[in-house]
């Protein structure tokens, strides 16, 4: 399974960040995890095929996270889709796309499934299909609110191909039958159980998406053991009270969930548009738990990184790349110097400490010192006005750009 981030801020975008959605790639298929604002565009831009999306998973009704679902069905109205597209949500997403679709006017030449969970309910596998499964709890926000959990199936064990061929199995339906579990009768008339070659059936992978929620037991139990935990983190500890005031995690809360389900891996996203730089939010969380990425839009996660990689690319960062290696020097003039680079203009030993129009500088020679209380000297100047200030301390860093709404999470 690969997981790509599209967006991750929460529900102010900013310059470099897109409104929530995650994309779950799993053997051809795609599994979209909310679908913010733009989210088809940063599936193109991750390489990502929208023909390829079988399910759309929505974790709760505000405008942030469904925004981008009208666009999407426009796209596969052009598209002239053939396949049905299955919604697993809160109850009210079929009324809200309907009533879309009959405003717009939409003429959908394809089937849409809705799976509706209801306010109250407990716990529900919505998604069960032979390799896989989609498991569901209500988690805690301002809003009725889902967590999902993705986990495969466990995988059949690895063959051990000498003993076979020592017993003369070389067919691949030999090999299929005894995966499926069913024994095999040689042509010697001897019986091979699964057993004999087969070795213990493997794990399946596992994903959570666990967003806009405070800490809460039933996020703890989708993660339980996830190859990939997502979890929002919204928020600092030093917002600790405006997080719970509007249902949402800080980082310490994202990796104590982490913690307490034994994740493999968080990755946290959904972060306010306060922080320019979420690697404030990345030391809180791994101050609680180690494995902490930060989520990169269109960077993807592997849960198998030795046989996924390169299977998803981003085009956008290709290009860039690309237009990078390809750049030249914009430098018009003849050929001076190495490299087409124009010289430096060389100063005569005489402007050496003068100044041009008249006014002198002070030569090295001529700045007084001043002993400092280490006994190292320093120039008068710049000592003289650190001692005036006080200690000179580091300017904070206020990571919020001007002219931006900050109360609208």
């Amino acid at each position: 399974m690969i997981v790509v981030p599209l967006g991750i801020a929460s529900a102010t975008p900013t310059i470099t960040r897109h409104l929530p959605s995650v994309a779950l790639w799993r053997e051809g298929s795609i599994f979209l995890f909310d679908a913010g604002e733009n989210a088809q565009m940063r599936l193109l831009q991750a390489g990502l095929k929208r023909s390829k999306i079988d399910t759309i998973f929505i974790s709760h009704l505000d405008i942030d996270h469904i925004s981008g679902l009208v666009g999407l069905l426009a796209t596969f109205q052009l598209q002239r889709r053939e396949k049905s597209l299955r919604f697993v949500g809160p109850k009210g997403l079929k009324e809200y796309i309907d009533w879309h679709i009959q405003f717009s006017k939409l003429d959908v030449g394809y089937e849409l499934d809705f799976i509706e969970l209801e306010e109250g309910f407990d716990h529900a596998v919505v998604v069960d299909e032979e390799e896989y499964r989609v498991e569901a709890r209500p988690l805690k926000h301002s809003i009725f609110c889902i967590g999902y959990r993705f986990e495969e199936k466990d995988k059949p064990g690895k063959v051990d191909a000498d003993k076979a061929s020592e017993l003369g199995i070389t067919e691949d339906e030999q090999f299929k039958a005894l995966k499926a579990g069913d024994s095999l009768t040689l042509s010697d008339g001897t019986t091979v159980q699964p057993s004999d070659i087969v070795g213990h059936p493997r794990p399946g992978d596992s994903f959570a998406y666990i967003t806009d929620t405070e800490y809460c037991p039933e996020a703890v139990k989708l993660a339980t053991n996830a190859n990939i935990l997502y979890h929002e983190a919204t928020f600092g500890e030093n917002l600790e009270d405006k997080a719970s005031m509007n249902g949402h995690s800080t980082a310490s809360d994202a990796a104590r969930v982490a913690t307490e389900a034994q994740a493999k891996l968080l990755v946290i996203g959904h972060f306010s548009a306060r922080y320019t730089n979420p690697f404030i939010l990345l030391k809180e969380a791994r101050e609680k738990f180690f494995p902490t990425w930060l989520a990169t839009e269109l960077r993807p996660i592997y849960t198998d990184p030795a046989h996924e990689k390169g299977i998803v690319q981003a085009k956008v960062m290709l290009k860039e790349l690309n237009e990078k290696d390809d750049k030249k020097s914009t430098y018009k003039g003849g050929n001076r110097g190495k490299g087409n680079f124009r010289p430096r203009k060389k100063r005569m030993s005489s402007d050496r400490g003068h100044r041009r129009d008249g006014g002198g500088y002070k030569s090295r020679g001529e700045y007084d010192r001043t002993k400092r209380d280490d006994g190292r000297s320093t120039r008068s100047g710049s000592y003289d006005r650190d001692r005036e200030s006080g200690s000179r301390e580091h300017k904070p860093i206020t990571p919020r750009p001007r002219y931006d709404d900050y109360d609208r999470f």
